[in-house]
């Protein structure tokens, strides 16, 4: 079954290369989608791929990397993205 997420970082998140381990984390396990910066200093990340590994995702995103501080996540179920193959960063 395939999952399309979008998850919403709060913290200190940007400029600690909280994209580049999402990317790497998302690579792992074969997701495709994107995370991108926002201007209120969020990281969004949309990704989308089997259930458990998106799942898989979600759960390293409360923490990030080591480099980051997570103070809060949002994520809400999408459906219908047309989201292509690959993880990018944004």
């Amino acid at each position: 079954m395939t999952k399309q997420v979008r998850i919403l970082v709060s913290g200190r998140v940007q400029g600690v290369y909280f994209r580049a381990f999402t990317q790497k984390e998302a690579k792992k396990h074969k997701l495709s989608g994107f995370a991108k910066n926002l201007p209120d200093g969020r990281v969004e990340v949309i990704a989308a791929g089997p259930k458990e590994a998106v799942e898989k995702l979600i759960r390293w995103c409360h923490k990030g990397p080591i480099t980051a501080r997570v103070d809060h996540i949002e994520t809400e179920e999408l459906t219908g993205i047309d989201i292509p193959a690959g993880f990018e960063i944004r």
